[in-house]
């Protein structure tokens, strides 16, 4: 089941069986709240904080979309979350370890929610481009991917799964993946610097672990007052018409233009430009 997803581009996380901090997590202000019954839940937990989910969601209030991370295709507790999937009204089923396309369409269809894949493993990267046709959205579980690929966990070593992300999303007409976490949480500069990383390639999001990461991805996202001046010059220039034009000493034409279009969505401006 394909639904919207765009408005998800900076969820945060909260392990499902830690219920005191749903609240918390919706009244930080994310796009999004994934409650997290992977990765973030041991073992011998994650029955009973499946078992809560019903009651706790009912409690919550509906202003920030609510998805849920389910366990693994294959994994003892994914048949048992799918089921519980398919009980709430939820934005979304976040599928980890994403790699086929019939594994998509069957968490979509038994819970009857769109699904977020997530890409974190070789296998998930070699199936993207399958694995996005079939999805709401793609994410990347970039930490899972460096260990699965045993490298290390940097801005280069982790471009080309990166960039090819970003081209499967494009090739399905997906909105902009959303870029796996950083998890330096009191170091404003890395966390700015991923985000500044991620929207270079083409990401339209980030994936984050604590409340105090909302605001610096957020603001990391936006264009910057330099892009913005760029942008709201070439659209004002371009409401005369010509095919092509010259702003700042550079040749402008229409893929130019829809750079600044583009630069102006992110803004949430119009610079004034009337259509």
């Amino acid at each position: 089941m394909r639904k919207p997803a765009d408005n998800l581009s900076l969820p945060l996380f909260v392990p499902a069986d830690r219920p005191e901090r749903f609240i918390k997590a919706i009244n930080a202000g994310p796009d999004a709240v994934f409650i997290d019954l992977e990765d973030a839940v041991a073992p011998e937990n994650k029955v009973t904080a499946r078992n809560d989910l019903i009651v706790r969601l009912a409690e919550l209030p509906s202003e920030v979309p609510l998805a849920i991370r389910i366990n693994a295709v294959g994994t003892p507790w994914h048949e048992d979350d799918l089921a519980l999937a398919a009980r709430l009204a939820i934005a979304a089923v976040v599928l980890p370890k994403s790699e086929k396309a019939e594994d998509v369409i069957r968490v979509a269809e038994r819970s009857g929610h769109a699904v977020i894949a997530l890409i974190e493993s070789a296998t998930g990267l070699a199936n993207v481009r399958e694995v996005a046709a079939v999805s709401a959205r793609l994410a990347f579980g970039s930490i899972d991917y460096a260990a699965d690929l045993m490298m290390a966990h940097t801005q280069q070593s982790l471009l080309a799964a990166r960039s090819e992300i970003v081209l499967a999303s494009r090739l399905a007409d997906l909105p902009s993946p959303i870029d796996g976490v950083t998890t330096s949480i009191q170091d404003e500069a890395v966390l700015l610097s991923d985000c500044a990383h991620a929207t270079e390639l083409g990401f339209g999001g980030k994936l984050l672990i604590h409340p105090m990461q909302i605001a610096i991805a957020r603001h990391g996202f936006m264009p910057s007052q330099e892009e913005c001046a760029w942008a709201q010059r070439v659209l004002q220039a371009a409401t005369n018409g010509a095919a092509a034009l010259r702003i700042d000493g550079h040749m402008v034409d229409a893929p130019v233009i829809m750079r600044a279009q583009q630069i102006a969505l992110r803004a949430g401006k119009d610079f004034g430009i009337k259509n």
